[in-house]
């Protein structure tokens, strides 16, 4: 009977390890162009895998697809989550290919962009809706925050009862203004952080290892 009870035991433990195993949740990086998400994106991989996600640019719409790092394991606090990072378009309600001529593109180059910037919104709400697990929000501490595209994302998070992490970001410019964006979106905390100067990262992780762990 001992040998069967020991059996057992250790039959059930290896069953519990197997079934209490989770899959890395996906957690999207959600926000208007130009707020800095693939820059968080690089910084939270470099700092925990070594590689980066993609390539950063002061254009906007750099990202046009959706970019994913997988198993990306960070620890803070006694706590350790593991996620796959999802780098999404920036999401707005219109894109002119007239922007793009202001960053000196030849016209054929800029239509080809903003077609595939409009292709990428489609494919970040997507992921929104039904690829993941919960949204780091990336807003620019130095704009004003409070536009239709903003309030349309975040409510549609909160219908899909998903954790939300927002963030401040550049709040290494002179003209940022983190209380705005906390006055912005109350019922959320609000994380300052400057991704491209890596300040207040510790709190990030922190705050990511608490939301999505």
């Amino acid at each position: 009977m001992g040998l069967f009870t020991d059996l057992k035991d250790s039959i059930s433990r290896v069953t519990d390890k197997l079934f209490s195993a989770q899959e890395p949740k996906r957690i999207g990086i959600y926000g208007p162009p130009n707020a800095g998400k693939t820059t968080l994106a690089n910084r939270i991989a470099r700092d925990w895998t070594g590689d980066a996600v993609g390539p950063e640019s002061h254009i906007p719409h750099e990202t046009r697809r959706a970019r994913r790092k997988e198993n990306v394991e960070i620890e803070r606090d006694g706590k350790t989550v593991s996620i796959d990072i999802v780098d999404t378009p920036g999401v707005t309600t219109k894109v002119d290919y007239e922007e793009f001529l202001d960053h000196d593109m030849e016209k054929d180059d800029a239509v080809r962009r903003s077609r595939e910037a409009t292709e990428g919104v489609a494919e970040a709400m997507h992921w929104l809706r039904e690829d993941v697990d919960g949204v780091i929000y990336v807003l620019d501490s130095t704009t004003d925050p409070f536009t239709q595209v903003n309030t349309m994302l975040i409510g549609i998070i909160e219908s899909q009862d998903l954790p939300v992490l927002i963030l401040a970001n550049k709040t290494d410019l002179e003209d940022s203004s983190v209380q705005r964006i906390r006055n912005a979106f109350p019922q959320h905390e609000t994380i300052p952080l400057s991704a491209l100067e890596g300040d207040n990262m510790d709190e990030v992780y922190a705050k990511i290892a608490e939301y999505f762990g």
